[in-house]
């Protein structure tokens, strides 16, 4: 049976048709960029304190009404308090000066029973000072960004599957819709309820048309072509994205002037259906011979190339089997296949906690939360670029534990760092973020490698299911950092560190064709005998834990 890749050489690597589907593909990618990110600001906590209503109070006793706390070693004014109003109002009746007349430690206090101010230096508005999100409520603002990524984690797992048995462009359209929709309804949310429920019907778009638009390039695109667009064509224009992310948050500073503006310009992808094919391997695996041919004939047409008479000659009922739909249950049906997909799983987890974790943490990392964005933005570009050439140049194994043992060292270092040299932590939490952001990209690429067509888009799919578990419990990692700061850093560093040894035992794909079928997946080349039984050892190790 001839190889698909052979079956259409004619075509070349880099015609009309390869360029009009890799720059499109791209292009669809740039909404991602906002995509979760838009959180940083959305659900960023103003500086705030207790309203004081205008009652008759003298200027002395208006400035004193908030009492002074220390936080960090810094005097700030309480976020959840003030001293009683009636006992400061007769106070201020009777003439008497705070501090010299009063002993302010002595009032009684209560809390903000007229609601609070909030400081716009930054933000006109978020939804945390729409929705009150302080104090008592404090925990609903981590719990409104797990929300969207239980969004993301539920639509990763469906989309997958549905992208698998229905086809990767009308999955890729249609979560791309689903984005957009709800994201603008939710400008109209009256309350934080609705606002949440819209949040998560939002998050089942989001990363779903990245995977299936990851999936549809991979496999139209052949050679160093599919290498360039899988590591740092699709993650260039998710870059692009994220950092036109801060320049929009800068003008737009109102939280549903925000949403709207992100959403707008996805109507621009609307025409994007009339060029973007489908996947012709998807279709051939689903015994629809007829249209992938007429797919590459286009091609060819585009390409200005002669097709052959018969395109894919060697193609029969055999090697096709539309009948049977995968499922996830299709990744545990043998022990390779099922040791392949808990460490991936394993990795998918490790790095999307600390991608999220590094990402969703820029406000705190710099006084002007838009700049940190920005730079932790613009420090995924030269990663992607790395990661192109690690995927041109060495194995997949070796790139892998060489990113992840990076990021362990760059976050377990910063606790060594004194305090006043805060730019130098600074700059290893961005190396930090350099070295998960090309690990993320390759595991992309890597995943797809290892799994066959009929499997490609369920196994990427499941993992990336399994990698959002993590990113949800990220917003409440970093609450960590409240009891002890480094807290977060050592729990992503100490995860890096075991993900590297577990990769040790994946088989290796670097210059292999992608698998057609479960039988090419078993060729390809897998550690040593006793690195399979440790293999082996670790993954029944990790399904006990689980059933635990």
């Amino acid at each position: 049976m001839k190889d698909y890749d052979d079956s259409i050489a004619f075509l070349g690597h880099w015609g009309r048709f390869q360029q009009a589907v890799f720059f499109l593909l791209c292009a669809s990618i740039v909404p991602n960029g906002f995509g979760v990110f838009f959180t940083v600001f959305l659900t960023d906590t103003p500086l705030h304190h207790c309203l004081v209503p205008e009652v008759n109070l003298s200027q002395a006793w208006r400035d004193a009404t908030i009492p002074i706390e220390v936080v960090d070693g810094k005097q700030e004014l309480s976020s959840c308090s003030r001293y009683r109003l009636d006992v400061v109002r007769n106070l201020s009746a009777q003439g008497l000066v705070p501090g010299r007349d009063v002993n302010l430690t002595d009032l009684e206090q209560e809390g903000c029973v007229d609601g609070w101010s909030y400081s716009k230096d930054i933000y006109q508005s978020t939804i945390v000072s729409e929705f009150d999100l302080v104090c008592s409520d404090q925990w609903k603002q981590p719990f409104t960004t797990t929300l969207l990524l239980l969004g993301v984690v539920f639509g990763s797992f469906v989309s997958g599957q549905l992208s698998d048995r229905f086809g990767r462009k009308p999955v890729l359209f249609a979560t791309m819709a689903v984005q957009t929709f709800f994201t603008i309804v939710q400008i109209f949310s009256p309350s934080w309820t609705v606002f949440s429920i819209l949040f998560f019907m939002s998050g089942l778009g989001q990363i779903s048309n990245y995977i299936s638009g990851f999936v549809l390039g991979a496999e139209i695109l052949t050679g160093n072509v599919r290498d360039l667009f899988s590591t740092m064509g699709i993650s260039l224009g998710f870059a692009v994205g994220y950092m036109l992310l801060p320049l929009f948050a800068y003008f737009l500073r109102d939280w549903k002037s925000l949403l709207l503006g992100l959403s707008l310009p996805c109507f621009a992808y609307i025409p994007l259906w009339w060029f973007i094919p489908e996947s012709p391997r998807w279709l051939l695996s689903q015994g629809r011979l007829e249209e992938a041919e007429a797919i590459i004939r286009h091609a060819a047409k585009i390409n200005k190339v002669e097709a052959p008479q018969v395109i894919f000659e060697d193609y029969n009922e055999t090697n096709t089997h539309p009948e049977n739909h995968p499922n996830f249950f299709d990744l545990l049906s043998t022990r390779n296949i099922r040791n392949t997909t808990i460490i991936l799983c394993l990795l998918w987890l490790t790095l999307s906690t600390g991608y999220f974790g590094l990402s969703l943490n820029t406000p705190q990392l710099h006084a002007n939360p838009y700049i940190s964005c920005f730079i932790s933005a613009a420090v995924e570009v030269p990663a992607y670029i790395s990661c192109w050439l690690a995927q041109c140049y060495l194995p997949r194994r070796v790139s892998v534990i060489s990113f992840l043992l990076l990021e362990a060292v760059s976050l377990y270092s910063i606790q060594l760092v004194p305090q006043s040299l805060s730019y130098l932590s600074f700059a290893l939490e961005m190396l930090g973020k350099f070295a998960v952001s090309a690990s993320s990209t390759l595991m992309y690429a890597y995943t797809a490698e290892l799994y066959p067509t009929v499997l490609r888009n369920t196994a990427t799919g499941t993992c990336c299911t399994v990698s959002r578990v993590g990113s949800c419990l990220t917003p409440f990692l970093l609450k960590l950092g409240l009891y002890f700061k480094y807290l977060p850093n050592i729990i992503l560093g100490t995860l890096a560190a075991v993900s590297a040894f577990a990769a040790f035992f994946l088989p290796e794909s670097f210059g292999q064709p992608l698998p057609q079928t479960i039988e090419q997946m078993f060729k390809l080349k897998r550690p040593a005998c006793s690195a399979q039984i440790t293999a082996l050892v670790l993954s029944i190790s990790i399904q006990r834990a689980l059933l635990a």
